[in-house]
């Protein structure tokens, strides 16, 4: 029963989709998933979303459908959702305030939503936001934490005003070292950790850190942070704190279980330029950049394809904020690559669409796409294993029949 019920959910999902529930498989999500993770998936509605795949309800953390990545920008009601505390208010904007201050700030102020958008330039920015355990379901071996397939990311375009106005209206003292981050949502236990996050000082001062109120047009949704979130481009999601209630200007590194031990990886192991050296120690140092990586958006395992017919393979590419020079595209099992022709630049911190077209002869081929950025950076054919299951950027392989 729980099988057939599993099947007329994805059926039902599909049918909303425009697509044919004889071709909708009732699987939810990639080859490489546990098992449990497989079982447990549904398509589940939260109130302002489309239907998308839950990974679990309490918090909520709910993975975009790769349909939605042909877009450009994705749509807000698409959008992925990720909470790591389950008390998650709905803000009211009468009585919200942004606080700004700190040990190492000079005075302390506060800002309604209002004077941020009247008070100070407002900047927009086309930002990639990807949770940093994207795909942390396909390691292998398999690793606790979310299960994520490929869709706990998204793209959109970002306006708010730059987090360094912010910080110099203020006062940054000399002795700054890291800027922290707190929003609005909470634990249910009172012992559970208020998820606090800091940048290094630096790069809370880049030009392109925003606090932002608005998303692809729009006021952000409550899922994705309303009314104002952090937005660090090129840097994984767990820095881009949602509901944002309090900055604080810190003269030492931030001490809490959001910093360390939670969101490290191993030191060494991978081509991050963007060190936060004051939280580093001897073994793991914190996730930031993303790594240079790419998704096939529109082929699907276990479909029917037709032979000598024309086949595009269409997805995104991306990194942390370097530029993807190129993307290729194999279709034979990865024995010749060729080049793939790429979308419209819409900016460093963005994806980049990609497209290539082949004509294929009937049976089974096996599809795979890899990027390179401008620092000469690419993907992996084999995992970098880390415990927290980071920085997926295995080379996909999607193995179609072509008749």
């Amino acid at each position: 029963m729980a099988d057939r019920r599993a099947f007329l959910r994805a059926a039902a999902a599909a049918l909303a989709a425009g697509a044919s529930p004889l071709l909708s498989a009732p699987r939810i999500g990639p080859e490489g998933l546990p098992e449990g993770a497989i079982a447990a998936a549904e398509y589940d509605t939260l109130p302002g979303k489309l239907p998308l795949i839950k990974r679990t309800w309490r918090p909520p953390n709910y993975e975009t459908p790769t349909r939605y990545f042909a877009e450009a920008f994705t749509p807000n009601d698409a959008f992925f959702v990720r909470y790591h505390l389950s008390n998650i208010p709905r803000v009211d904007l009468a009585q919200w305030r942004l606080q700004v201050g700190g040990e190492a700030a000079g005075r302390p102020v506060s800002f309604t939503l209002e004077e941020l958008q009247r008070d100070f330039e407002a900047v927009e920015i086309n930002a990639l936001c990807l949770c940093s355990g994207n795909r942390r379901g396909l390691s292998d071996p398999h690793v606790p934490g979310i299960q994520w397939g490929h869709g706990a990311m998204g793209n959109a375009r970002w306006k708010g005003v730059r987090l360094k106005a912010l910080l110099e209206k203020a006062g940054i003292k000399a002795g700054a070292t890291e800027v922290a981050f707190e929003g609005a949502d909470g634990g249910v236990a009172e012992a559970t950790p208020d998820f606090v996050k800091s940048l290094p000082a630096w790069k809370a001062l880049d030009e392109n850190v925003l606090v932002a109120w608005e998303m692809n047009g729009e006021p952000l949704p409550h899922w994705n942070g309303f009314p104002a979130r952090l937005v660090v481009p090129g840097w994984t999601a767990t820095y881009w704190i949602k509901h944002l209630t309090s900055i604080q200007m810190l003269a030492q590194p931030l001490r809490g279980f959001w910093m360390a031990p939670a969101y490290r990886i191993p030191k060494g192991r991978f081509p991050v330029v963007d060190r936060f050296v004051s939280q580093e120690n001897e073994t793991n140092t914190p996730i930031t950049e993303m790594v240079v990586n790419s998704l096939i958006t529109n082929l699907r395992e276990g479909l029917p394809y037709r032979a000598n017919s024309p086949l595009f393979v269409r997805g995104v590419a991306w990194d942390g904020g370097y530029g993807i020079e190129r993307v290729e595209v194999s279709t034979d099992g990865g024995a010749i690559w060729r080049q793939a022709e790429l979308g419209p630049d819409l900016g460093r911190f963005s994806w980049r669409q990609f497209t290539h077209g082949f004509v294929p002869a009937p049976g089974e081929h096996v599809v795979s796409a890899r990027a390179f950025n401008r620092l000469g950076a690419t993907q992996t054919t084999t995992l970098v294993f880390n415990p927290a299951g980071y920085h997926n950027n295995v080379i996909q392989r999607i193995r179609i029949a072509c008749a």
